[in-house]
């Protein structure tokens, strides 16, 4: 009689059925579906394989859109900001023609920051193995894919090959209990996350994020709170398919059709960890004490409740030298309050939240409202179709009446990627995935928010809870 097949979680369920060639010590030959490029790096990739005279092994699983180096002004050109933009660019167009890639380029209604767009084309789907030359690729685990960030280097060996040598993810879970409070969103319950295992918390794991909140967020949640997998340093996340999943892709452009779309939700609803499958940690999470997030320092795990939250004591953090380097770069005290330091710019959009619902909840707290004299603010949409989508509810109404600047879809201002910084020595508040020193330009100090929060911040010309300024104040 045959033993049975002990308990494993999804991770490893996926995993297995990529698993090529053993080669010990954890290191495995995988077999990869989908491969993902962008203009900074993919175009250089495939002309690596045109001069060692080697052809994409499947041009159908290659998919190709132009997000990072392109400006985002309305009538952009796409290159002229950043320079080399353009050779990126013509890199991207020429490798891909060449290669028989589809590529999203500009001016087509399906480009987009290459994490917003392969989720609403249906790109990404239950169980694959997706990967792209992008460190947030995790993002793309919210549909139950297991998706990673590679090197330019090893993009061309997957090109090539369809194949990648990696060594095995140890496997975490993140359950997120509880019920979340008023106005209590994704992106506010992963940086509380992140405050309580620290960016480094999940160093050689992929994070399977559960519980109780998790089945309750949308895929547009589950997205943004993937997204930000790698700032704990996870190879990646997941998180179970279930209808939602299945509502979400059974009407894109790539998901399965007719019969294979059948047989494809058969096989997605067994995506699941088994009862018993042990995982090589576990975190349990109580999120119903938890806040509107807002950063304070220049890592993800700086973080801290709006409503209550002070400036922590070096002394107080994980690493004391670091935080005071910190708190010198942000032009902070310790034991100051967070709530009400006063900011020059606000910022929406990003691979982290800037989907339709990101948008709707910011405009939800813009409408009727203006943007605090002296603050610049920004809405860059994710993708070309949550622009479009955007404005046939008239968002961009509300937005460019508040005092934003409506923009064309990219990853902009995340880390002034489109050639554009803030001013120096500015600080602003921004729904990105990373509040680096110099990241969105020199000398720059950002605070990684909410939406709705940046939404109100950017009202008040300082940092505030939304619900304040629903009830009226400033």
């Amino acid at each position: 009689m045959q033993a049975a097949e002990p308990p494993r979680t999804l991770i490893e369920k996926i995993w297995a059925r990529h698993v090529v060639s053993e080669f010990g010590d954890g290191l495995s030959l995988v077999y990869v579906d989908r491969i993902l490029l962008h203009e900074r790096g993919g175009g250089i990739a495939l002309a690596a394989l045109s001069r060692a005279g080697r052809a994409v092994r499947d041009p159908n699983s290659v998919f190709a859109t132009m997000d990072h180096v392109i400006d985002t002004f309305p009538g952009r050109t796409g290159a002229e900001l950043v320079p080399g933009g353009a050779e990126f660019i013509d890199a991207l167009r020429t490798g891909t023609a060449a290669h028989g890639v589809e590529l999203f380029d500009l001016g087509d209604e399906r480009q987009g920051v290459v994490h917003v767009m392969s989720p609403e084309q249906g790109i990404v789907l239950p169980g694959t193995t997706i990967v792209c030359n992008d460190s947030h690729t995790c993002t793309l685990g919210a549909l139950s894919a297991l998706a990673w960030g590679i090197g330019t280097s090893d993009i061309e060996q997957v090109l090539a090959t369809q194949t990648l040598v990696i060594r095995r993810p140890k496997t975490m879970r993140i359950r997120l209990d509880g019920t979340a409070g008023e106005g209590v969103t994704a992106k506010d319950l992963v940086l509380h996350a992140l405050g309580t295992i620290g960016a480094a918390g999940a160093n050689g794991y992929t994070i399977e994020f559960a519980g109780a909140l998790v089945r309750d967020m949308s895929i547009e949640e589950r997205l943004t709170l993937c997204n930000m997998a790698v700032e704990f340093a996870a190879r990646g996340a997941i998180v179970a398919s279930d209808g939602k999943t299945f509502r979400y892709l059974a009407s894109t452009a790539f998901a399965p059709k007719g019969d294979l779309w059948r047989r494809a939700l058969n096989d997605w609803r067994k995506l699941r960890s088994d009862t018993d499958a042990v995982f090589d940690k576990e975190v349990a999470i109580d999120c119903g004490a938890v806040g509107a997030q807002v950063t304070w320092g220049t890592s993800p795990e700086d973080v801290l409740p709006i409503d209550g939250g002070r400036i922590p004591e070096p002394a107080q953090c994980r690493d004391p030298v670091r935080a005071r380097r910190a708190l010198s770069y942000m032009g902070l005290a310790p034991g100051a309050p967070i709530a009400g330091l006063p900011i020059d710019a606000a910022f929406i959009g990003s691979c982290t939240n800037g989907r339709l619902d990101d948008l709707r909840s910011a405009a939800e707290i813009l409408k009727g409202r203006r943007v605090a004299s002296g603050v610049r603010a920004l809405c860059v949409p994710g993708s070309t179709r949550v622009k479009r989508l955007a404005e046939s509810e008239g968002l961009d109404k509300v937005f460019t009446d508040a005092g934003f600047e409506w923009r064309e879809s990219g990853c902009s201002l995340c880390f002034s990627a489109g050639g554009e910084s803030f001013s120096p020595g500015s600080r602003v508040i921004t729904t990105t995935n990373r509040n680096f020193e110099n990241r969105q330009g020199r000398h720059v100090r950002s605070h990684l928010a909410s939406p709705q929060t940046v939404a109100a911040a950017a009202i008040a010309g300082r940092i505030a809870d939304a619900r304040t300024v629903r009830e009226g104040n400033r």
